[in-house]
This record gives C-alpha cells, sequence and structure tokens, in this order.
C-alpha cells in the first residue's frame, strides 16, 4: 500500500566547475597539456596567447542583462542543463557543424618501425625450409613474447597447428623446427625457460673453460645455482672458488630477457615533465612552477563582439536569441575554464610549497636521512585544504630538485619512534638499512636478525619482520641470495 510522508534529506553536491578543477588539479604536465588543446580546440571561445587591453575578460558580464528592449531573454529561454551538467562533454562538442566540412582530416602520425616478431620473421627468410617447417617456424616465431621467451608447452603448440592451420606433425618434429628459431638473434631468443635461455647464449660463447663450467652448472645444477649454494657446487664439480666464480661471471654477462634487446620496434616511451623545480638561491630554497602548467588563456574578442552586437540590435529574432545562448553557452565554458586552470596553478604552488617548507632540512641537503614523518593529513592542514586535494597533487606530480627528479609522493612516509622517543621517518631507516647491507661482507651478508640488531644499536629499536618488510620494499633479497664468493 502506498503511503505519503515528509522526509528531510541534507545533501551536499559538486559543481560543474568544482568537478573540473578536481580533474585539471590530479592531470600531471603532459595530461594536462593534452587537456588544455582539447579544449582549445573544441571551444572557439578560448583563445591562448597575450590578450588585447580591451579583451572580454574586463569587459563581459556572464549574468549578460538584456534590458535596452522589453523583448529581452526570459530565464526560461536557457536551458542551464545544456552547458552545466557534463562540464568534461558539453553538446556543441559533438556537434559536426563546428568545423567546416573541407577542413583537413587530422591525424597523429606514427614512427614506422619493424616490430620484434617481424625482425624474426625477416630473419626465417634467409633459412631454407621445406613448407610444413617455414609453417611450424612462422608460428613459433609468432608465439615468442616480448622477452623473447616462448611459454607455452609444445604440446600446446601442437594441437594448435592441428586446430587452426592443419598441420598435423609430432611434438619432437615442433622440438626440431624450434631448434631453427632459437639460432635467430638476439642470442637466446625462442627459449622456453630462464636456464634454457642462458644455455642458449652461453652456447654461442668461444669455448673455454669457464664457459663449459658454466653450460655444466645450469644444466645440471641450476636450482642450487639460483639459491647460491656454492659450497654444493665446489663440491660436486671438485673446482676451487677462482673457477667457480669465473662461471659465475660468464652467467652474469648474459641476458636474461634477449627480447628486451631489441631497438627496432616501436615503443611507447614515457618522459617525466617535472610539473615543480626547487633550486637553493643564496642559501634559500627557490620553487617555481613549470610554465608549462601556466599558459595564457582569454576569451575570444571576436565571441564578445557577437555578444555586444546583440545587445545594440533593436529587433531579435528568433534566430538571434539561439544564437546568442549559444554564443553564451561557449563563453562561459571559456570562463570557466580559465578559472580552473587558475585554481589549479594556485593550488599546486601553495601544496608543493607546503611540503618544501616541511621538508626544508631534506631540499637543503640531499640527506634522505633528515626526512621528516609527513602523512597527507600534515599537509591538508597547512593549507587548509581536504587530504583528497593533497593526495591528487602528491600521487601524479613530480618534482625537479637539485638530487633528481622525484614523484612527491615519495617525500610521505609514516613516523616511528627511536630510543629517545622521537619520531623518526621510516625512510630514513630504509636509508640506513640499505646502507648497512650495502657495507656488509658479502661472502657472509648480515640476516635480518643481525640487521635488527645493527638497528637498534644505532638508536633503531624495529622487529625482525619490520627490517625484512623494509627490506623487501627496497627491492633488497635476503641474506642467501645476496652472498658472493
Amino acid at each position: 500500500m502506498l503511503k505519503q510522508h515528509l522526509q528531510f534529506k541534507l545533501s551536499q553536491k559538486l559543481s560543474p566547475q568544482q568537478i573540473q578543477l578536481m580533474k585539471l588539479i590530479q592531470l600531471p604536465t603532459q595530461a594536462f597539456e593534452q587537456r588544455l588543446k582539447q579544449e582549445l580546440e573544441e571551444n572557439p571561445a578560448l583563445e591562448s596567447g597575450k590578450a588585447e587591453k580591451d579583451s572580454l575578460d574586463d569587459n563581459y558580464d556572464d549574468s549578460f542583462d538584456d534590458t535596452s528592449d522589453s523583448e529581452s531573454i526570459a530565464a526560461e529561454d536557457i536551458n542551464i542543463d545544456d552547458y552545466l551538467s557534463d562540464d568534461e562533454i558539453p553538446d556543441y562538442r559533438t556537434q559536426t557543424s563546428n568545423y567546416s566540412p573541407d577542413d583537413d582530416e587530422k591525424s597523429i602520425p606514427y614512427a614506422s618501425g619493424t616490430s620484434f616478431n617481424q625482425h624474426l620473421l625477416n630473419q626465417l627468410n634467409t633459412i631454407y625450409l621445406d613448407d610444413e617447417e617455414w609453417a611450424i617456424a612462422e608460428f613459433l616465431v609468432g608465439s615468442v613474447d616480448e622477452s623473447g621467451y616462448i611459454r607455452r608447452p609444445l604440446s600446446d603448440i601442437m594441437d594448435d597447428l592441428a586446430f587452426t592451420q592443419n598441420i598435423y606433425v609430432e611434438e619432437n618434429k615442433i622440438e626440431t623446427v624450434l631448434k631453427v628459431v632459437q639460432a635467430l638473434d638476439p642470442p637466446g631468443v625462442g627459449a622456453r625457460s630462464l636456464d634454457e635461455c642462458l644455455i642458449i647464449q652461453l652456447k654461442r660463447k668461444e669455448k673455454k673453460p669457464a664457459v663449459e663450467l658454466a653450460i655444466t652448472i645450469l644444466e645440471k645444477s641450476f636450482e642450487q645455482f639460483t639459491k647460491k649454494h656454492y659450497a654444493k657446487l665446489l663440491q660436486k664439480y671438485h673446482i676451487n672458488e677462482e673457477e667457480l666464480k669465473e662461471a659465475i661471471s660468464e652467467i652474469e654477462k648474459l641476458n636474461p630477457k634477449p627480447g628486451g634487446s631489441y631497438e627496432g620496434s616501436t615503443r611507447i616511451i614515457e618522459h617525466i615533465v617535472p610539473d615543480f623545480s626547487i633550486r637553493i638561491v643564496e642559501g634559500e630554497l627557490d620553487l617555481t612552477l613549470n610554465g608549462r602548467n601556466a599558459p595564457e588563456l582569454h576569451v575570444s574578442k571576436e565571441y564578445s563582439n557577437m555578444l555586444e552586437g546583440y545587445k545594440k540590435s533593436k529587433e531579435k529574432t528568433k534566430s538571434q536569441k539561439d544564437t546568442v545562448l549559444f554564443i553564451k553557452q561557449k563563453l562561459d565554458a571559456a570562463k570557466w575554464f580559465i578559472d580552473a586552470i587558475k585554481q589549479r596553478q594556485q593550488t599546486l604552488f601553495v601544496t608543493m610549497n607546503a611540503i618544501m617548507d616541511y621538508q626544508r632540512e631534506y631540499f637543503m641537503t640531499g640527506d634522505e636521512r633528515k626526512l621528516r614523518p609527513m602523512i597527507l593529513k600534515d599537509i591538508a592542514d597547512r593549507i587548509n585544504m581536504d587530504v583528497s586535494t593533497v593526495s591528487r597533487v602528491a600521487n601524479s606530480k613530480y618534482v625537479d630538485t637539485p638530487y633528481g627528479t622525484k614523484l612527491i609522493k615519495e617525500y610521505f612516509s609514516e613516523a616511528m619512534k627511536n630510543e629517545q622517543g622521537e619520531d623518526v621517518s621510516t625512510r630514513e631507516i630504509k636509508k640506513i638499512l640499505e646502507t648497512v647491507i650495502g657495507e656488509e661482507e658479502k661472502k657472509k651478508p648480515l640476516t635480518d636478525d643481525k640487521l635488527a640488531k645493527i638497528l637498534k644499536e644505532r638508536g633503531y629499536p624495529i622487529a625482525r619482520r619490520t627490517v625484512a618488510k623494509y627490506r623487501e620494499q627496497l627491492g633488497i633479497p635476503v641474506a642467501r641470495l645476496r652472498k658472493q664468493i
């Protein structure tokens, strides 16, 4: 049964301008430039470069009050939702009438290149193979991944050849053709495992005792080698430490990912463009925002003149009203975008300036041990902004410092207490841990228990499991795998 009742509800919604600002703040420099370029192309009322003195920025009143004529635009004639509901894709952007039909089609040129698989096929063309062998070899090359490996079992490849190529062969036939593929360049390509990849490369080297020993170790004692059980290898092969050291040296020169060494393919390389720059000028820190984040934008004077022309017009037809609504829509979008960019610049600068002041000692010296514990709330409280805003800046922006270009979020860390009860950054502890491991005796690397004792002696009482966690975060293997002869 339906019932009527009153309900009070308090809700808070973001305006389109606020949503647009949050999206702009999150963009790094290169993505921001693309967003800016897109807006300039799609909104003819927005222009870049220096504006004229009498530009619309000074004269345009977005309230647009037309009282010079009794036949003014009624409020109901303006559908606010048409140009406020979605700040990313307003209706005018989907209208093809914005462009002339005889405009040249613009497309992004891509650099041409030969793919890794095509590079292998080109080499196959120089080898004599019958039709069946060629089809198998071509299929095997198509199964090679970017690292240069064939990850699928030969039994699966045999089934695929039967179903897709109508080729019925035994597994040993495929293995014979695989040897041909493995003879291609770069050395090690077509391997099915790491040990096979390394062995293929070693067999192409000049024959000498160290290489022969390295092949034997990989073929018969690969697991012991990977676990660095050197004592067992010395005993098993009746060799001395110097001979084993030479064999290991030969293995360390090999490429575990042969596909990565091919440079002919077209690959997308992401270049980092710093959003900020910090320099030490006369003993003081100087922060600058990348100029590419501060473009000169203004509203089109041509559109301003159109609006002024409508104001002065004595007779206003329905067509003119539709036109002025269309113009107003673009003018509002342009002004909103300009305001959002200005707020973006201010937000970025204020946030980074607060981070720089908070970590002043680090930026003056470059010593990571002087990084203070800092969380998002520390900065948010300083600049009176929301934690999510600081997060948007920290997670996607880079800063260029005298000590390298780094992601801003790397300066944030939790706090721990030392023996004096002072708060120290976990980054400081990790740096000390990294230094201790770097100075250890490589023949007898320090275990996590010993590392915990050393850190405790230096005033950082942390548990062994915490040491293990920090060591893993630093990408440092366990003591056994750090062992060297």
